[in-house]
This record gives structure tokens, C-alpha cells and sequence, in this order.
């Protein structure tokens, strides 16, 4: 289908990372799912083919990339799999705060090593009481003079164990009402150097993703300078809010490309496998069940880059992004059910890579703000 963002710059990117892809991740890829990792040197090399943050300002050694050069990238890495889409994070969902709320000096000291591949980067939210709801965080940051003393621990970091650049959401002033009024976003810069009372608790081990590295981050009398402050004191829950837009049409973006790799890798097994004489294609349930999954895919991805335009045009569509992130990530759940059930038996063994996606997808509908939250926030803006 069309897709009017995309123009032939997209393409030419597309194919450059798609190259980069065949040749030095696709070979590894197995490998990196068993480590629970991926190493530092795919953080290095997609920096030094500039892949990383190439919407940043020339000023800072970007490109001033469109966000269509995001989406290229998310669905690329989405195709080889969810593991290795750090990078995708780090570019589209932390590095953002940075450029919006960061001081001149904040933004010359650490934008220009968002794109080298020397800088992991991870927003830390989630703590272990508390998910959805932030404004119950409890992570405290202390002013001491010159410098915040923060306690806390945080959990499903992603990036979280390889992390060197950490944006924390905390709060400043606990004892504020509304309570989010309370939260501000303090940069935690361990690139250069080490951090006292920083560390990093037990890599997660988690049902699916596995090359994508999820952590605890705890934080025992961590002393961060002010000048780490991003943006005001109390405005971090603000600033949350206004990212979130984008982190959720992101997830929505890879939801529909994995919906789009599994009906693919499922078209071409079915074509293959025969039963009772004749390929599973033939018989008319696989027919249904194909067309149906067809269909969906084909309404959510119209849906999707409908709101990648809108999104693109700085078009305030909360409501939908909130619609599309629920609706994907259900949808490509139900279409990795379906696709392993076509799979028969050798879907649930690990050499077929329906497997991996089966387990790769179900956290989709929990993280960046869980579908039932997304609900609630369609709901709210309708009016009920």
C-alpha cells in the first residue's frame, strides 16, 4: 500500500540498514537470544553508520531526519526481531527528553553522544510497587547543595543492565498534592565515569525478548549534581505526558510489523506443509483464518500510518494513539495465537520463528502505559 511519508530518502535509509542488518545482526541474531544480549559493538556500529538519533539537529551532528526515518528504523530492526530494538528506545523514547527539556549545556554536553553509540540510554519509571500509576513513585531525590541525594529502585528497565545514561523519573517533593506535581526527571550520567550508589540489580529474566537486556536500577544515597535536572522541579510528570504520545505510537509501529512478519513467515509455511495429501493452504479453515488475520493487519496498518502523518504534522491525537496502541497489540497477540495454532506442532519448537514471536509479543500490551490504561484515557477524552 501507499504510504505517502515514505519517500525515496526512506527508502535509500531503509536499504542501508537492511544491508547492515543481513550482514552483521541476522548471523548473530540466535546467538544474542541465548546470551540475553546484545553486545556494545551493535551500539557502536549502527552509530558509526548513522542510525542513531538521526533526527537530531545538525548543530549536535544529526541529520534533521523526519520521523519517518524512526519508523524505518523500528520496523527494520522489528523484522529481525524485538530483542535488538534498544537502539529504537534510546532514539525515539529517551533521547526526546533531552532535546525538549534540556538546557543549552545539557543538550551540547550529551546529544552529540546519542549518536556514537558510546551512550545506552534508559528512562527509568516503573518501580516495583508501582507501574501504571506514577504519581505513587517513591523514589525520592534529596537537594544537599550542589547536588541531588537520591533513594530508590526501579524495575523492567529496558536497557536497564547495559544502561550508562539513565533519565529517572523521582520525586522531588513528596509531599505535594496533586502528588504527580511533586515528580521532576534527573539525568543519571554514568558514560564517563562511575556513579556512587548506582548499580544495577539482576538481569531480568524474562518470557520473551530475550536479546533485549531488562534491569534493576537501584539507588542507595546516589549523589547526581543539579545541573542534571532536566527542565523544572514538579514538571517532570508533565513532561512524561507529552512524550508519551510518540513511545506509544512507537509501540504501535512494532506491533503491526510483527503482525505482518507472522501472517508472512505463516503464509509461506502453509503453502508448504502438507496434510492429508495436499498443502494446509487448501483446506478452506486455513483460508479463513489467513484471510481474516489479512484483513486486520491491513485495517491496523491503514489506522497506523494514518497517525505516523498526523503524528509527523505535530497533530495532537492522544485519543487515537491511545486507540492504536491497545487495538495493535491485541490484535498482533490474537495473530501469533493463530499463527502457531497453523504452525501445528512445529510451532511450539524454538527453530521456528513463530515460536520466539509468540513469546516476543504479549508484553506489547503492557508496557508504555498498560491497554487497560489506554482505555481509561480514550474514555476520558470521550467525554465519560
Amino acid at each position: 500500500m501507499e504510504r505517502p511519508f515514505i519517500t525515496e530518502s526512506h527508502e535509500l535509509f531503509r536499504k542501508s540498514l537492511r544491508k547492515y542488518l543481513e550482514k552483521e545482526v541476522i548471523p548473530n541474531f540466535e546467538q544474542w537470544e541465548a546470551d540475553h544480549q546484545v553486545p556494545n559493538s551493535y551500539w557502536k556500529q549502527l552509530g558509526e553508520l548513522g542510525f542513531l538519533c538521526p533526527w537530531l539537529d545538525e548543530e549536535y551532528g544529526g541529520m534533521n531526519a523526519d520521523f519517518g526515518y524512526s519508523v524505518v528504523l523500528g520496523e527494520e530492526l522489528e523484522k529481525v526481531g524485538t530483542g535488538i530494538s534498544g537502539p529504537a528506545i534510546h532514539n525515539d523514547i529517551v533521547m526526546p527528553y533531552i532535546d525538549s527539556f534540556g538546557s543549552v549545556e545539557q543538550k551540547r554536553k550529551w546529544l552529540p553522544r546519542s549518536i556514537t553509540g558510546d551512550m545506552i540510554s534508559s528512562v527509568a519509571m516503573t518501580e516495583p510497587g508501582t507501574g501504571s500509576d506514577l504519581a505513587a513513585i517513591k523514589t525520592t531525590a534529596v537537594r544537599d547543595g550542589d547536588h541531588y541525594i537520591i533513594n530508590g529502585e526501579k524495575t523492567f528497565i529496558s536497557n536497564g543492565y547495559t544502561t550508562n545514561f539513565v533519565v529517572l523519573v523521582c520525586k522531588t517533593d513528596p509531599l505535594a498534592q496533586p502528588a504527580h506535581n511533586g515528580i521532576s526527571l534527573i539525568v543519571v550520567d554514568a558514560i564517563d565515569q562511575e556513579v556512587l550508589g548506582f548499580r544495577k540489580g539482576k538481569k531480568l529474566n524474562k518470557v520473551g525478548q530475550h536479546s533485549a537486556d531488562t534491569a534493576e536500577l537501584i539507588f542507595e544515597d546516589c549523589r547526581v549534581p543539579v545541573e542534571n535536572l532536566l527542565g523544572e522541579e514538579g514538571r517532570g510528570f508533565y513532561y512524561l505526558m507529552e512524550k508519551l504520545q510518540q513511545e506509544r505510537l512507537t509501540v504501535a509501529i512494532g506491533a503491526m510489523t510483527a503482525a505482518e512478519r507472522m501472517l508472512e513467515i505463516t503464509l509461506d509455511y502453509v503453502k508448504q506443509r502438507e496434510a492429508f495429501g495436499k498443502p494446509i493452504s487448501k483446506f478452506q479453515n486455513t483460508q479463513f483464518k489467513i484471510a481474516e488475520m489479512a484483513t486486520q493487519i491491513q485495517i491496523g496498518r491503514t489506522f497506523v500510518d494514518q497517525l505516523i502523518v498526523k503524528h509527523m504534522a505535530e497533530e495532537n491525537i492522544v485519543t487515537e494513539v491511545s486507540m492504536a496502541k491497545w487495538w495493535t497489540t491485541d490484535m498482533a497477540k490474537k495473530v501469533a495465537t493463530e499463527c502457531m495454532q497453523l504452525h501445528g506442532g512445529y510451532g511450539y519448537m524454538e527453530e521456528y520463528e513463530i515460536a520466539r514471536r509468540f513469546r516476543d509479543i504479549p508484553i506489547s500490551s503492557i508496557y508504555a502505559g498498560t491497554n487497560e490504561i489506554m482505555k481509561v484515557i480514550i474514555a476520558k477524552n470521550l467525554g465519560l
